[in-house]
This record gives C-alpha cells, structure tokens and sequence, in this order.
C-alpha cells in the first residue's frame, strides 16, 4: 500500500479522506503538478513549483505552503514510498465549503493532495518503437495555459485513441495543432527544423517542453516556435511529444499516416538522450 499526503497527514491510501464539500470533487476548482523521479530525486522541481504558483495566481487562489515545505513533502513521500523511478503527483484545490458558485470566504483552508506513483521512464519500450496518435478537435476551455484538474475532454479523446488502437491523440483548432493530450506536440521538418506552437492561452507551458527546447539550443538545433498545421505533419521529417512522464517520445504515425519513415527519428532520439543526462545530473 502506499503512503499518501493529504493536508499535512501521511495516512495509508485506503485511509486517505477529503470531503465531498471540496471544491476540487465540485466544481475542477484545482490545481495539479506531475514531477518525475529518477534515482529517488525530484526532476525539475523549481520549475514545477513555478507553475504551480502562476497556476494558483490565474485562478486567484491562496496557497500557504511554502517552496521548502512542498519539496520536503515531495521528499517525504518518495521516501516513505521508496520510489526509484516514476513520479509524485500533487493537487491544491481551493478548499471545502457548502456548495456555491461564488469562491468560499476568504481564509478557507486549501485541500493538498499527494502521491506517487512507479514507471519505467528510463527505459520505456515505446521510446524505442515510437507511438502512433490520431487527431481530435480541440474543444478545451480557453486557459490551456493554467494546469487545472479540468481533464475530462482529454481523458474522452485518450479513450477514443485507446479504442482506436492507438496511443495518444494530437488535438487541433482551426486546421493547427495546438497540443496532446497531456503533452506538447512537435515536428522536424525535412531542412532538420524543429516546430513547436508558441505559448499563449491555447497550450500548457510544459515543463519539459522548456528544458528540452534548451537542450536543442545546446545541440545548435534550429527551432521555431509556431503553430504548424495538419498538412505539415504529412511532409515532416519525423515528430515526437514532450512530458514529464514521458520524456521525449518520438510519434511514428498520425491519423494512420507514417511520418517520415515511421521510424523514431534522429532528433527525437538524441533529445531524448540529452534530456536525460541533464536530468539525471540536476534532479534534487
């Protein structure tokens, strides 16, 4: 069994209880941040704890814990947990009150949540092969860029590759990619240019999206941040799809369409490659 954390208890999983008040169960009035561990360290986590800080700002939530306390916590249950690889999943919601629509009085204690969870993110077998994805319209609010517990219209379209036969899904507005899933999305072009939509409101500002944008400025790498359209995906070189729990994973078919020679391609491989070294050598 595992050792989770919820408001500042460490209590077996089966034991764990938030109310059914929270706003988190009521209304996705929450927040959440996913940091990979490698070797029993955390990968990233300042950046995560940046966002999860701006995330907690956009929705004009108060949050009294402190960088120190989250990353003891964050230690704490990789330790109690004795993960080695994997990650640890956290979520901050704005709290429990009688149901309204209107934000709880001001001083409503947050409900945090956390807790692990093992994988294979070193060697992962589909890093290897590469995964296929479909293509799904993109109807998400509009603040993508804020990491809300607001994942059901992911989750229906992951459920739509699954029956599908594939592994993921590309979702798109107006004939453009804008993200995965639960990923960013990207393609190398056939002159070796990696693409990648610019941040704004339509995409999350991926952690590992950033750190491996900065790994391919250390390879001398040619990057374009901008939309690319669906018609681009026929003609590129070969694409991957960059996230905490997966790292860099190279996408070998879209809509049932090879890309490239549906094979995972050179970029996507040595980013990968890179981006683990630099983890492995930073992670706290």
């Amino acid at each position: 069994m595992r050792t989770v954390f919820v408001n500042g208890n460490y209590v077996d999983e089966n034991d764990a209880k938030i109310s059914v008040f929270d706003r988190g169960f009521l209304f996705a009035d929450g927040v959440y941040e996913v940091t990979s561990v490698l070797g029993g360290k955390l990968v990233d986590f300042e950046g995560h704890f940046a966002r999860l800080r701006r995330s907690l700002g956009e929705l004009e939530m108060g949050f009294d814990m402190s960088r120190d306390q989250l990353l003891d916590m964050h230690r704490e249950l990789v330790s109690r947990n004795r993960l080695d690889e994997g990650l640890v999943y956290m979520q901050v919601t704005r709290g429990a009150a009688d149901r309204d629509f209107a934000f709880p009085p001001e001083g409503t204690p947050n409900t945090v949540v956390g807790f692990t969870q093992s994988l294979n993110l070193l060697d992962s077998p589909k890093a290897k092969t590469g995964i296929s994805v479909i293509l799904a319209d993109d109807l998400r609010w509009g603040r993508c860029d804020i990491k809300t517990v607001q994942l059901l219209y992911p989750s229906l379209v992951s459920m739509q590759a699954r029956r599908q036969g594939e592994q993921g899904a590309w979702l798109v507005r107006d004939g453009f990619v804008t993200e995965g899933t639960a990923n960013n999305a990207y393609i190398v072009t056939k002159e070796g240019t990696i693409v990648t939509r610019d941040l704004s409101p339509s995409i999350l500002s991926g952690i590992t999206r950033k750190a491996v944008l900065a790994c391919a400025d250390k390879l001398q790498m040619k990057v374009e941040e901008r939309p690319f359209s669906v018609e681009e995906i026929a003609n590129a070189k070969e694409a991957f799809t960059t996230a905490s729990t997966i790292f860099v994973m190279p996408v070998i078919e879209v809509e049932g369409k090879k890309v490239g020679d549906g094979q995972p391609g050179p970029v996507a491989r040595k980013l990968r490659e890179i981006y683990i070294e630099e983890s492995l050598k930073n992670a706290i």
